[in-house]
């Protein structure tokens, strides 16, 4: 077999090292790629280079549903500067789909296609508007079919299928082959329950299809390598799933498909699936070039998936003093035309639906539809996002049908350890809900209408509506409003998450330096901060260095589910925890007769040296490891999870739960709809805070994100066409710095005993409660229901549907 030989592209990942004096775990050491990063040096994906590579562009469905009728290419074959032409008939492999969970996604489509933007032809040309133009010349005739939009047109008796003899596990529990999956949850009983209820409170929202929106479209470099294999450098949230699913449609054994993480501009959840991984390494193997794919900003919207959009119907009751007596509701989230990680946000939706609440008689059902709207899969709060607001909702309604505080009717009503959720599961690490809520409550308000005291220097921006100078204060009224959620951390139901780490610990140039490589994507988390933090705290070397993201290592799993600083973090403690091990080893070999605590006392490893627990210092390291190398790969798992069960819903489910709440504080010019957002404080446990500094970044982070989809973010999808209407940022908006209010963060540390460090997963978490919040404080200055998301202007003056 021919050695591989690799031509490094230029833009490719380098090391990363720090040097610090300290900078182990609770200080808030700067991340090593912020200044690059803000200065605009950092090398993202889409600025890989390789001097002889082509360009490929993707050819996408112009209608949701129909028949491929003929596709021809002629004229784009015969363009100069173009390479290679593919559809369907040139995929290499048997396995001609992929997907994470049901591989029912094709890599282009065939006969059939099922939502606007699917992926029908490939072209690669040497220059990328020559890649556009050829793309433009292929001629597809189709034949259009009925499209399924929404829950009634899924489930009628006369529907069309969109994935007819569907033999995927789920298939055989689902009551109709458009449902992708469906779990209830059936604990106590509700019936019995209702008798009890002194008030009853129903209702019915509706959850906008959201997008991840990051900064750094899809994109990547597939360079062909002379072993008949592929090295790709691409910008995504999970390398080994990648792999996973691309060797198979290439023909290719997994160790021949090379994947190296390159600079990615944000994910959310949207780079967890594939997009152009598979088609770039398809282009270079076709044509034995080095070929780079990169999306613009339209072709993003089509070229990830979305946040599921839902329907919720929710029942509650409570007694007269304030206690829920049970809940009913069904969830109804669209998964579009493909399963994506459709079935994992139905267990999450489903599972948490009750909120961070004590409620014994629950009658829970969520599903996920298949449908001819855009795909939609994982992103930032996963299922749990369209539950809690729901949820808090009926919070409110509760709240105001008992003339109860909203805070305090909540408060009554918390979780707390030891509490038992519907699934079962025992909540056995702290659950501070009614405290979170107290924090943010008990925080002095912002001044009203702060304009007013201005006079005519005011600052427009201050007011609703901004810069557009539409409202001067007149009809506008401040509102206040909370929520509080929950969310599950890391992979759940049974499946076996895990993450792997290989550290290496020797001298250079007379000083130890540790070296961590792990395959866990840094998609702007702070994880690469967080491992060398980790490394200087178990090993007490001042210099780190963290090796490029690969598949050389064992996989780290997704840099998702808020999982990685708890599993990846984990896998980096328990390694360095043997390299340690091993160097103590080492040094008692060589040093062990010079003093008797090499034997007796507890050792550790402290600014470069070997000192006993009581700070006696008995060797530098870097003599202990003179000559010596220390290298170690290990694998970490968390505590195993249990599938829930298909009929009830019964089972531990989930590994751990974190929660934060919100207070937000809003202005609305009645008269013309318009909502200024002054201030959103939020109170979270994080366990443990390895980094405060990235801790506040990511609650502001994920606060802001809640914002987005309370007032403004939404994709449009055409009801009739499925067709997608908004696919820019000049129609699909999402905060920017004139949007975003000031967001005071109240961070409690309550160790959760089963975690490293007695960390929390705490990134999606803010997510959840910041929409709810600011829903109730539009309610509370409006007067209006608002029962779904975004609210626009419209909605606030009765002018718009």
């Amino acid at each position: 077999m021919a050695q591989n030989t690799r031509t490094t592209p230029a833009g490719t990942p380098t090391n990363v090292t720090q040097n610090h004096t300290k900078g182990g775990i609770g200080e808030s050491t700067l991340r090593p790629d912020g200044t690059l990063k803000v200065t605009g040096e950092f090398a993202y994906s889409s600025d890989m280079w390789h001097e002889d590579m082509l360009w490929g562009q993707t050819l996408r469905s112009t209608v949701a549903h129909a028949e491929i009728e003929n596709i021809d290419i002629s004229e784009a074959v015969a363009m100069p500067g173009v390479y290679a032409v593919l559809t369907y008939d040139d995929l290499p492999a048997k396995m001609k789909n992929y997907g994470l969970e049901i591989q029912d996604t094709p890599v282009l489509a065939h006969g059939r296609v099922r939502h606007h933007g699917e992926p029908v032809a490939l072209v690669a040309a040497d220059h990328p508007e020559t890649a556009r133009r050829a793309a433009a010349k292929i001629k597809i005739d189709y034949k259009e079919l009925p499209v399924v939009t929404d829950e009634a047109s899924a489930l009628a008796a006369d529907a069309p299928l969109i994935h007819e003899g569907r033999d995927d596990h789920h298939a055989g529990h689902v009551p109709h082959p458009n449902i992708v999956h469906r779990q209830p949850i059936i604990r106590g009983d509700v019936e019995e329950a209702r008798k009890r209820a002194d008030v009853i409170v129903e209702g019915e929202y509706t959850f906008g299809m959201q997008d991840q929106a990051f900064l750094g479209p899809e994109s990547g470099l597939a360079v062909p390598a002379e072993d008949g294999g592929v090295d790709l450098y691409v910008a995504t949230q999970w390398l080994h799933s990648d792999l996973q699913q691309i060797a198979p449609v290439l023909g290719l054994p997994p160790e021949k498909v090379r994947m190296t993480l390159s600079g990615v501009g944000g994910a959310f959840g949207g780079r967890e699936d594939i997009s152009m991984q598979i088609h770039a390494c398809l282009l270079a193997l076709r044509t034995g070039k080095p070929v780079k794919i990169v999306y613009n900003r339209f072709e993003s919207f089509f070229g990830h998936v979305h946040r599921h959009p839902a329907k919720l119907y929710y029942e509650h009751g409570a007694t007269k003093d304030g206690k829920l007596t049970h809940m009913k509701c069904k969830i109804v989230l669209d998964g579009g035309a493909y399963a994506s990680a459709s079935p994992a946000v139905v267990g999450n939706a489903s599972s948490l639906s009750v909120g961070p609440y004590v409620i014994d008689d629950v009658d829970i059902e969520a599903i996920a539809l298949y449908t001819n709207n855009p795909p939609c899969g994982a992103m930032r709060g996963f299922g749990a996002v369209q539950a809690c607001f729901a949820y808090e909702a009926q919070m409110d309604k509760v709240a105001a049908k008992l003339g109860m505080d909203p805070v305090e009717f909540r408060q009554l009503n918390a979780m707390e350890q030891g509490t038992i959720m519907p699934t079962g599961q025992v909540v056995d690490s702290p659950a501070p809900v009614a405290e979170l809520l107290r924090r943010v409550k008990a925080r002095p308000l912002p001044p009203e209408q702060q304009w007013l005291a201005a006079g005519e220097a005011a600052d427009v921006r201050a007011l609703p509506g901004g810069l557009s100078n539409t409202t001067h204060g007149e009809g506008v009224v401040r509102g206040i409003g909370y929520a509080v959620g929950i969310k599950n951390v890391g992979f759940s139901e049974g499946f076996d998450d895990y993450s792997t780490a290989r550290v290496r610990l020797e001298v250079i140039n007379g000083e130890p330096v540790a070296m961590v490589h792990t395959a866990m994507a840094e998609v702007g988390q702070g994880g690469v901060t967080v491992h060398a933090q980790i490394a200087r705290t178990e090993l007490g070397v001042t210099q780190v260095t963290i090796h490029p993201a690969d598949t050389q290592v064992g996989s780290a799993g997704s840099t998702s589910a808020s999982r990685q600083t708890y599993m990846t973090g984990g896998a980096v403690k328990n390694t360095c925890e043997a390299v340690r091990a091993k160097a103590l080893e080492i040094g008692r070999r060589k040093f062990g007769s010079y003093h008797p605590a090499w034997a007796t006392a507890e050792l550790l490893l402290e600014g470069g040296k070997v000192v006993t627990d009581g700070g006696e210092v008995l060797a530098d390291l870097a003599d202990v490891l003179e000559g010596e190398e220390i290298d170690v790969e290990l694998e970490f798992r968390h505590r195993p999870t249990q599938a829930f069960d298909l009929v009830t819903g019964q089972g531990n489910g989930h590994v751990q739960y974190t929660f934060a709440a919100h207070r937000a504080v809003v202005e609305v010019d009645t008269e013309l709809g318009l909502v200024k957002v002054v201030e959103l404080a939020t109170a979270q446990d994080v366990g443990k805070a390895l980094n405060m500094l990235s801790v506040v970044g990511q609650i502001q982070g994920g606060t802001t994100q809640g914002l987005g989809v309370a007032v403004m973010e939404e994709i449009i999808v055409d009801p009739k066409t499925a067709k997608v209407r908004n696919p820019s940022f000049t129609d699909y908006l999402i905060p920017t710095i004139l949007d975003t209010p000031t967001i005071p963060v109240d961070v409690l540390e309550l160790a959760d005993p089963n975690a490293p460090y007695g960390l929390r997963g705490l990134g999606e978490a803010p997510t959840l409660s910041s929409t709810p919040a600011v829903l109730a404080a539009i309610r509370a200055a409006t007067g209006l229901e608002l029962n779904k998301t975004p609210v626009r202007p419209e909605h606030l003056t009765g002018t718009g549907a």
